[in-house]
């Protein structure tokens, strides 16, 4: 199967709320829910209640209370130690972080005009307001006392790793910059946090101003009856009934580039797509990426660095930059002789079509699906009526429920982010409470592209040491069912369903008493979510989940057959375009100047073209609407992906060679060691203290179907 890559976001929170919940002026007599203890089943936020006013008002009031926290440690007579500075740092900003958590997922999931604006208001007040703190010496100074006194603390493992990361972050942050170089930096951080909004406005922008309209219905040859039914649906919804309309959404332009016979559509869907950010207009995005990377930059050597890529992999698994491009390279290769086997299996379908034209970019999905059909005798299609959302879910809670021995019950009497949005409980195996969980599974032109994790509440404890159960938040963009029927997904929203599953089960099992040790590092947060993909094909579960949604008979043998043996087919088309937007990724900021003239798109151009990348498969992102790097989270960090690939290939190795993918001692040591800790251990500690070894990159390239390079050296420094 093709690998779907979301933006896992967590523990940062992303909430949805829907416009139609959210008033732009609290009524009389209205009380800020931010300001009380939310009186909901299980506390959630009391979402109809919230009003756009209550959140200026909740951050300015909790930037407030912050600062008097922070004054209160600073101006403390006793000695500085753990808890009266480490831990009282840690605690301190809870109205904040209480507000951002609702605002953040309003904003991704469901945003107005008025929030984008609120948000552009925020922004530079949040961003002074973490220098105020970060940048503060008296406040470092008592830090630093803690953490040169460490040894003689008699601390605990979490408590002296919450002690290095709050010290270390400091540092990062610029603590020991002279007066000059903190300005600076105060500059800096100010400007990037803007540019990074900026973008992601932008974008979101971009993709929802193009609409393909279509009024002929012989254009819509090819496509299948739940798209074009679908699409009937988005034009009523625009005022133009009778006609069809196709968006930029994934679940729009994807299955169209599959499927429509119309070359000239596709070409025109295609080229819009791929030029998001790009058309010279209000929204174009190449000036904001350039000063970007201009800015990162010049802060990366204000901080020592010679280029922003050491500075951000610096507390990484990859560690420096020469290990990512080691592992990147090396798969480079055999994913490019892959897809350009592939892109002959294309050539000869479109020979076989009685055509005569080289193939493009918006020729591949189309021509490939024909490849795929032509070679192993299967449509996607055939498989969509055996893969119903609800039933898919299903299928993602018996694989949880086999390995972890947890449970899930609906709750219909919820308060719920979103009228589709559905709620549930996670019970233990002994029955206690682990967390509420919710899903919001359909797009819509207020919530961005892509799937993630957030959460609404992360996990904690309170001041009597009881555990605090996380809320966590599950955001996709599936292809929404016509009126009438089901929501069928294809094979790769299947795959993202499982993978964003994953890091729900990462959340809810998480078990720390600091939220400064929640996080692993970027580059390792993407295995729990990989490794539950594995499942998702697997024959013994596909036959528990995919039912046919009308008969309700299970998959066909020979149907879970062809699913098996094509299922590393086009991987070199996946492989290369992830590939390409994660070496473009680093080559922006590997970048060691950024002249005034830098041409975004030549520079995109050049560094992809001198390796070798066929004109027919772009970057998965291209640099004017690649917001995981320019919007921020995953800047010189989209490599991730295929780092915890490596991860979760060989971590999932362990259940092939066990012969059994239920291994209770495998899933065990797994919940201990990777889902519960958070970032209390190391990231390589972690899974190798679950696999008793490093991993081993032969699964790797087995589940992508390529051949064995040389083996992976990661190298220290």
């Amino acid at each position: 199967m093709k690998r779907y890559f979301c933006e896992k976001i967590f523990p940062t929170v992303l909430l949805c709320l829907p416009a139609t919940l959210c008033s732009q002026t609290p009524s009389h007599g209205h009380q800020n829910p931010f300001f009380t203890e939310y009186t909901t089943p299980y506390g959630v936020p009391p979402f109809a209640e919230i009003a756009i006013e209550d959140y200026r008002e909740a951050y300015l009031k909790g930037i407030e209370e912050q600062k008097k926290e922070i004054a209160a440690i600073i101006n403390q007579r006793s000695t500085p130690d753990f808890e009266n500075t480490i831990a009282a740092i840690d605690r301190s900003g809870e109205l904040l972080r209480k507000v951002s958590i609702v605002f953040g997922g309003q904003n991704g999931s469901n945003t107005t005009p008025e929030l984008q604006a609120l948000n552009r208001e925020i922004t530079p007040l949040l961003s002074a307001h973490r220098d105020d703190i970060n940048l503060n010496p008296g406040l470092f100074a008592k830090v630093k006392t803690v953490y040169e006194n460490r040894a003689g603390l008699g601390l605990d493992k979490e408590q002296a790793k919450l002690l290095e990361e709050t010290y270390k972050g400091f540092v990062r942050s610029g603590a020991n910059l002279g007066e000059e170089g903190q300005k600076k930096l105060r500059e800096l951080n100010s400007k990037i946090s803007m540019l990074q909004l900026t973008f992601g406005q932008n974008m979101l922008k971009e993709t929802n101003a193009f609409k393909l309209i279509i009024d002929n219905k012989a254009d819509l040859n090819g496509l299948p009856a739940n798209l074009i039914a679908a699409a009937a649906e988005t034009a009523t919804a625009m005022g133009m009934e009778g006609k069809w309309v196709f968006t930029l959404q994934n679940p729009s332009i994807m299955p169209f580039l599959q499927y429509a016979d119309n070359r000239d559509l596709r070409e025109k869907i295609f080229k819009a797509y791929t030029n998001r950010g790009n058309n010279g207009n209000a929204e174009d995005n190449k000036s904001v990426v350039r000063e970007l990377i201009a800015c990162r930059l010049e802060k990366a050597k204000l901080m020592g660095f010679e280029d922003y890529a050491s500075m951000a992999l610096e507390d990484r698994m990859a560690k420096n930059e020469k290990n990512v491009y080691n592992l990147l390279d090396q798969l480079w290769t055999p994913a490019l002789i892959k897809a350009k086997e592939e892109l002959n299996d294309i050539k000869a379908e479109i020979k076989k079509d009685g055509k005569k034209f080289a193939p493009e970019g918006w020729d591949w999905r189309y021509y490939f699906e024909k490849a795929k059909k032509a070679k192993y005798n299967i449509d996607e299609n055939e498989i969509r009526p055996y893969m119903e959302l609800n039933r898919v879910r299903e299928g993602a809670f018996y694989v949880a429920n086999r390995l972890y021995g947890i449970r899930f019950r609906k709750l219909d009497y919820m308060p719920l982010p979103h009228p589709e949005a559905q709620a549930f409980e996670c019970t233990d195996k002994d029955g206690t409470s682990l967390a509420i969980i919710y899903f919001d599974f359909f797009p819509r032109d207020s919530k961005r592209g892509g799937a993630w994790c957030g959460s609404y509440r992360p996990q904690s404890y309170d001041e009597h040491g009881n555990r605090v159960i996380p809320i966590v938040n599950i955001v996709c963009n599936f292809t929404k069912p016509s009126a009438g029927e089901p929501a069928l997904l294809s094979a790769d929203e299947v795959e993202t369903l499982f993978h964003e599953f994953g890091h729900g089960l990462h959340g809810l099992f998480r078990d720390v008493h600091y939220s400064g040790v929640s996080s692993v590092p970027r580059d390792f947060v993407e295995l729990p979510s990989q490794i539950n993909e594995h499942w998702a094909f697997e024959p013994e579960v596909l036959k528990v989940y995919a039912r046919h949604y009308k008969t309700g008979e299970i998959i066909p043998a020979e149907l879970i057959d062809k699913l098996d043996k094509s299922g590393k087919y086009g991987q070199g088309f996946a492989t290369v375009e992830y590939l390409a937007a994660s070496l473009l990724d680093m080559d922006f900021h590997t970048l060691k100047s950024v002249p005034e003239n830098f041409d975004v798109m030549d520079f995109e151009a050049k560094t992809l073209g001198k390796r070798g990348l066929p004109k027919q498969i772009p970057s998965r992102y291209r640099s004017t609407y690649f917001n995981h790097t320019m919007g921020g989270g995953y800047t010189a960090g989209y490599y991730s992906y295929i780092w915890s690939e490596l991860l979760d290939c060989d971590a999932y190795g362990a259940y092939t060679e066990s012969g059994d993918i239920f291994n209770q001692e495998l899933a065990d040591k797994f919940r201990k060691y990777v889902l519960t800790p958070g970032g209390i251990d190391d990231a390589m500690e972690m899974y190798i203290n679950y696999r008793g070894k490093t991993p081993d990159i032969k699964w790797l390239l087995e589940n992508r179907g390529m051949d064995n390079p040389k083996p992976l050296k990661v190298k220290k420094e």
